[in-house]
């Protein structure tokens, strides 16, 4: 197997994004996780494979050293589904945006995630249609100011969490574009993960939502409105690593540790490969003003996957079918020969 770096899964296309957005720090990521991925899979460049539907994001497999399919709007987790049941042995990336995924693309999103594909989606969120110049986005906060909504969005916004867990997720990740570190953590797990991951990537579109996620991405106040998730790891958070999240009755209460009678030993630990969802939805959807935003994986557990339970029916069907080949198919049921 051949050693890759960073550079290995860097194309040489020039990268037509808007300086300042988002998704260079997730591409950057990206193309860090994949060697760890790589060795720890035991894959070469050529098992790789970036697909995308359309919209800003979706320019990703332009970028990146791999096979590559730029497909249609909404339809990128179709295709994507297609290519690993064809196929078992390609690790699928897929690109795409709130607006592409999650409106034309939303039954086919879903549907990926309740068959447990086994696929990864960098689902790239910055609350806004940023291709198509501004609309509002099945993401986008309730009363956003867009280009068609110049009176205040009256609709409330997707958590695109909550969607993952309600159609049965096994994988579930949040993160923040300028979180590299983590990005790359999460996008490795999301790797050895059988079945669909989904990682939400928190990003900012300077042009049409500049500041969409300032209130958690901000240095000043990112430790303290954000926590990241580790399995096994108390849920401790805040600039002063003081604070964390118990669960009060059947609700998550965030709480300063030596204040009001809260200790270290009443912190919950978070167990991402719990089969229990309900903490997970919890974590998922917790927000402020008091709860932080819940960033790293949030849920990660086993079931089979689509393409391998297609792939075991096959080889089933065929050990029993007498039929083999086409001839056998020809000349099975009622046949008779012409003199």
């Amino acid at each position: 197997m051949t050693d890759l770096t960073f550079k290995d899964f860097k194309s040489d296309q020039e990268v037509r994004w808007c300086p300042g957005c988002g998704d260079h720090a997730v591409l950057a990521a990206l193309q860090r996780a994949l060697p760890r991925v790589s060795k720890a899979l035991d894959y070469e460049k050529e098992n790789f494979v970036v697909v995308s539907g359309i919209g800003c994001s979706s320019r990703l497999p332009y970028y990146m050293d791999t096979y590559g399919f730029h497909s249609i709007h909404g339809r990128a987790t179709a295709i994507s589904t297609g290519i690993k049941v064809a196929n078992p042995d390609l690790a699928i990336w897929q690109a795409c945006g709130d607006g592409d995924a999650l409106a034309i693309g939303g039954n086919h999103f879903i549907h990926a995630i309740r068959r447990n594909v086994d696929i990864n989606i960098v689902l790239f969120n910055n609350q806004i249609y940023g291709l198509t110049k501004g609309q509002y986005s099945p993401t986008s906060k309730l009363g956003a100011i867009t280009k068609t909504s110049p009176y205040g969005t009256v609709e409330h916004p997707f958590n695109p969490g909550s969607l993952v867990l309600g159609a049965k997720g096994t994988f579930f990740a949040r993160s923040l574009d300028v979180e590299l570190k983590l990005n790359e953590e999460i996008m490795t797990q999301a790797a050895l993960h059988k079945g669909a991951s989904v990682m939400e990537m928190l990003t900012n579109c300077v042009i049409f939502n500049d500041g969409a996620h300032k209130s958690l991405s901000d240095p000043a106040v990112r430790a303290d409105r954000t926590i990241v998730l580790r399995n096994g790891e108390k849920m401790i958070f805040g600039k002063n690593r003081d604070k964390g999240i118990i669960l009060d009755g059947m609700s998550l209460k965030a709480v300063t540790i030596g204040e009001d009678g809260h200790t270290l030993d009443e912190i919950l630990v978070h167990d991402a490969h719990s089969q229990y969802m309900g903490v997970h939805m919890m974590l998922a959807d917790m927000k402020g003003p008091d709860l932080p935003v819940a960033l790293g994986v949030i849920r990660d557990v086993e079931d089979i996957t689509y393409d391998e339970g297609v792939r075991n029916q096959v080889e089933e069907v065929t050990a029993k079918s007498k039929i083999h080949c086409v001839d056998d198919l020809l000349h099975s049921g009622s046949t008779w020969t012409v003199e």
